[in-house]
């Protein structure tokens, strides 16, 4: 990659970690940039909560919604991920960086409840057909509750993807779909 290539091509950076501690109505989103703020049940228990956490932080929700995974082991801050949307080779790769990686912890929550979570927030390289970030965040409430929350703010990355933008919206929800359903396959037998 040249050095051109290596750096994250987004304003807001790093917005999806404090979003992320935030109820969504809470969140303030970007001028300019589409948004997504996604909350899905998908079991219940500390079994439940370890196997998404590990599940994302593996990409392994990546690869269960049907996307080609080039990148390290786990998730962690500068670990460059490249994934590709398409069939066999004809794949558009889609660049990224992890800006914040949180591993399994306590955190306060909406009315100072403790909810244990872990997860990750990736933003666009160069080369990506978006500017924007995107976090994927295993959430266990207080009672026990397991959800998998997804997090993403993102506009086209030039004039050939803003004329493409209603191809793209229906893609990413498409997308956002898979991820909620790899998130439940993840935790299946909790």
């Amino acid at each position: 990659m040249s050095p051109k290539d290596s750096r994250l091509d987004y304003p807001y950076l790093g917005l999806t970690r404090p979003a992320a501690l935030k109820p969504p109505a809470a969140v303030v989103w970007p001028k300019g940039f589409g948004h997504v703020d996604k909350t899905t049940s998908v079991g219940n228990g500390q079994a439940a909560f370890d196997a998404l956490a590990e599940g994302i932080m593996t990409w392994e929700i990546q690869r269960r919604s049907g996307l080609a995974v080039k990148a390290p082991a786990r998730a962690a801050v500068g670990a460059r991920i490249t994934s590709g949307f398409g069939v066999g080779s004809l794949r558009l790769p889609v660049p990224c960086e992890v800006v914040w990686a949180m591993e399994s912890q306590l955190v306060d929550g909406p009315d100072n409840a403790q909810i244990q979570l872990a997860g990750f927030g990736y933003g666009t390289l160069p080369g990506h057909p978006a500017l924007g970030e995107e976090a994927f965040i295993a959430m266990m409430l207080p009672d026990g509750a397991v959800q998998f929350r997804l997090l993403a703010f993102s506009k086209p990355s030039g004039l050939i993807y803003a004329l493409g933008a209603p191809v793209t919206r229906l893609t990413q929800a498409g997308v956002t779909r898979s991820y909620q359903q790899a998130a439940r396959t993840l935790t299946g037998g909790f």
